[in-house]
């Protein structure tokens, strides 16, 4: 490249930068000292007169390899170690992109329930319900003393997840259920208990009414 250059007659622009002494015989033809300098130019530069390629533009896109949604793909898995995350195999670009950026602020939020919706939501792309007392006792529909209802009030230390799936495929339902009941199990405090349940809507005329989609007509599938 450069000796192609040398033979054209070009030289390098540094030698504008340099005192007068060592730029003399430039006008009538490139110098040694040009020739020389212009090897170093490109490797920084590229061959064009703008400073866009060569090792000035490794440089000066570094900054990016550090934000989540800009770095190359295969720069994630490094960034994710920073955080001391091991993102999944099943994780698109996207989720592993999203998991990574928000690492630091779900460790502030760990063992809470804005922490535990926010990581569930990142991993399953569905935002859970997390309720931290029981329903009351509602007769035909909230009425199974000790499961569904407590009376005299809610269970210390106990909260319950329900995560609205729309598939009925079971192989697809128990897949949830075991990647929520895993985060589930490493997110929460230590002494609490919780109950995890699927759900899918059932029929509701312009609510949830989509055959095969988000209703099901038949009892939910046990999980």
């Amino acid at each position: 490249m450069a000796g192609d250059d040398a033979q054209s007659g070009r030289a390098s622009r540094w030698l504008e930068y340099l005192p007068a002494i060592y730029q003399e015989g430039a006008a009538g033809g490139p110098t040694f000292l040009g020739r020389f300098l212009l090897a170093f130019q490109e490797v920084l530069h590229g061959t064009g007169d703008e400073p866009d390629g060569g090792l000035a533009a490794v440089v000066s896109g570094i900054p990016r390899h550090f934000r989540p949604q800009e770095a190359p793909a295969e720069f994630l898995e490094w960034l994710a170690g920073w955080v001391a995350l091991t993102l999944r195999v099943d994780f698109d670009e996207q989720r592993r992109r999203d998991f990574v950026e928000n690492a630091v602020r779900l460790y502030r939020l760990r063992g809470t329930r804005r922490g535990l919706e926010e990581m569930i939501r990142i991993y399953t792309g569905i935002l859970p319900t997390i309720n931290e007392t029981m329903d009351p006792l509602r007769v035909g529909t909230s009425s199974q003393v000790g499961a569904s209802t407590v009376i005299g009030g809610g269970a210390p230390h106990f909260f319950r997840v329900t995560v609205r799936i729309s598939t009925p495929d079971p192989a697809v339902r128990r897949r949830m259920y075991a990647t929520v009941q895993a985060i589930v199990d490493a997110e929460k405090p230590a002494h609490t208990r919780y109950a995890l349940v699927l759900e899918t809507p059932s029929l509701q005329i312009g609510v949830h009414s989509r055959l095969g989609e988000d209703t099901l007509l038949s009892p939910p599938f046990a999980d």
